[in-house]
């Protein structure tokens, strides 16, 4: 259905692309991996045809329809759902205004400007049925329902919605196009945990082909049938989903390590008889024999090394005492919205405690409380009194930050101490080499934003972590390795994240805000997910057993009415 063949492109800095070539046939749901800058958005704008490769060929189907569902929501918000929907439909959207100006028109008109009316309204009703406009609410309402949108949402405003609500918005938009393949970028950015679930269940039932470059590994293993690495500009494809991938990538580069190794100690073996030899009056002609053949063997290159990625590390840090926050009888609300009812919970030293609940019911309003950038309403929140030294990752780094501030300037004024070389070695290990350290914190991407919040968070002595989504806009490398420094971390963490992959390596316990209540899981996200699991199948069974105990109580009432009708007619 869709092809690139030998895909290259070249901008003033450098080369982004080089000989990508990958398919998309039916059935084909396609992960494209690799850190941020690597080609993946590139590719995607080639094929919807925003920008033309350098060079290379894309192959399509005469006729072939694309949907594409970008990162941002490009959604309006003062509209109703309705209203955004029906702008999928172009052509009949324009109709269908110009039908709403002469109905207007009508209700003044007299005389010849009301027969002239009349017409117009003729025409354009008959032009409306001929495009399909009578069969527009139906082919809405059916997208709406597979969102799972309540019938009543669709003349609701945008704006009363979630950005996970808003993302099912932008789907169904792309799906009233009727498209032939989907291309999806980062479909589960700044959405919550039930929309990821639900979206991964939908996509899995489509029988569209799609590519979707995503950063979310536990997404890519749920969803994908093969993987496209970029890496250096280069495509490498892999069979299976993210795990076959990775397991698939390690046996390769052992497989290339143990045959460049055993052609390099065969080279170096010839290499010695040849230098050994080539003065020889008697072995000089087989000497000379060996380095020609030398010269035709095809080399067998060395695996390649991974990019340039981030190298993190938390330092020391004092031993707190064993209580670090206790919450007690917190209730908290923002003008009628309660958040929190006589909420508690105890963090202790050493507790990983990951935040869980949808988007809206209070995750974030809790770290800002426990890090004081908030008051409770009622209730108290109190951070233990032995050495707690507390370090807040806010969400959004924009706020965080000095904008006007410069990279460098940054970090040295937390460490006045230190000399420029040793501020530029850091700012170095968090890839802010060369000029990229002179650069205003206001022209910083998301990802870059984020790097250098965690590079000034690490130079603090701080054993008590609070973390709001601290992988927003990290690629799947840097996300390791953060994984790496916070297992190593020897303080309490408790974090909010929506990528589970992130939270399973991270967690040792789970608090799920559900009700007003912060619900304690003393155990991993695997764990938690069990429980979880229990709980819906013990409030199923009570369910059917109520059920089966209302059916056979009404049965032995009426068994009783029989028999009392039979006594009164005996």
């Amino acid at each position: 259905m869709l092809r690139l063949e030998n895909i290259s492109k070249i901008y003033p800095q450098g080369e982004v692309l080089r000989d990508v070539t990958w398919e998309l046939k039916p059935g084909d749901r396609i992960g494209l991996v690799g850190p941020n800058g690597s080609g993946k958005s590139t590719q995607f704008k080639i094929i919807t045809g925003e920008i033309e490769p350098t060079s290379g060929t894309i192959m399509r189907a005469s006729e072939l329809k694309i949907g594409y569902l970008g990162q941002e929501f490009a959604v309006t918000l003062s509209n109703t759902i309705r209203e955004e929907l029906e702008k999928s439909f172009g052509e009949l959207a324009e109709i269908q205004l110009a039908l709403n100006v002469v109905h207007h028109k009508l209700e003044k008109a007299t005389g010849l400007e009301l027969d002239r009316l009349i017409h117009e309204l003729d025409r354009l009703q008959k032009e409306f049925e001929h495009n399909g406009g009578y069969l527009q609410d139906g082919k809405i309402d059916k997208v709406l329902a597979e969102m799972e949108f309540a019938p009543q949402d669709a003349n609701r405003l945008i704006s009363e919605f979630s950005g996970g609500w808003q993302m099912r918005v932008n789907l169904a938009k792309v799906l009233l196009h009727n498209p032939d393949i989907l291309l999806l970028d980062e479909p589960t950015n700044h959405i919550d945990l039930a929309t990821i679930e639900w979206l991964e269940s939908y996509l899995r039932k489509q029988s569209k082909p799609m590519a979707i470059i995503s950063h979310d590994r536990h997404f890519l293993d749920r969803i994908c049938t093969s993987i496209v690495e970029m890496k250096r500009g280069i495509a490498n494809i892999y069979l299976g989903n993210y795990s076959a991938y990775i397991e698939a990538k390690e046996i390769n580069v052992l497989a290339q390590t143990a045959a460049y190794e055993r052609q390099q100690k065969e080279l170096g073996k010839q290499q010695v008889f040849i230098d050994r030899f080539r003065a020889s009056a008697t072995r000089s002609t087989q000497a000379k024999s060996r380095e020609k053949q030398l010269e035709k063997i095809e080399r067998v290159e060395a695996p390649a090394g991974d990019e340039k990625t981030l190298i993190f590390r938390f330092p020391d840090v004092p031993h707190s005492g064993v209580e670090v926050v206790k919450i007690k009888n917190l209730t908290h609300a923002y003008d009628d919205k309660i958040i929190f009812i006589d909420a508690n919970l105890h963090i202790e030293r050493g507790d990983r405690i990951a935040i869980l609940g949808p988007n809206g019911a209070g995750k974030s309003t809790l770290l800002r409380l426990i890090a004081g950038h908030e008051k409770p309403n009622d209730g108290t929140i109190t951070l233990g009194t032995h050495n707690v030294r507390l370090a807040y990752f806010e969400q959004n780094q924009a706020e965080a930050l000095d904008l006007e501030k410069s990279v460098l300037a940054t970090i040295a004024e937390e460490v006045p101490k230190w000399k420029t070389e040793d501020v530029r070695a850091l700012l170095g290990r968090f890839l802010f080499s060369g000029d990229a350290a002179f650069k205003k914190v206001a022209s910083l991407s998301g990802g870059e934003k984020a790097r250098l919040a965690l590079a000034k968070m690490m130079l603090g002595a701080n054993n008590f972590l609070i973390l709001d989504e601290p992988t927003n806009h990290l690629d799947i490398p840097a996300k390791e390795t953060l994984e790496t420094a916070l297992k190593k971390f020897a303080g309490t963490i408790i974090v909010v994240s929506h990528d589970r992959y992130f939270i399973s390596q991270i967690a040792n316990k789970i608090v799920e805000i559900r009700d007003g209540q912060l619900r304690l899981y003393h155990g991993n996200y695997q764990y938690y997910l069990d429980r979880i699991a229990e709980e819906k199948q013990k409030s199923i069974d009570a369910k059917e057993a109520a059920e089966a105990a209302a059916k056979a109580a009404a049965k032995r009432e009426r068994n009783r009415l029989k028999e009392k009708t039979k006594g009164l007619n005996g």
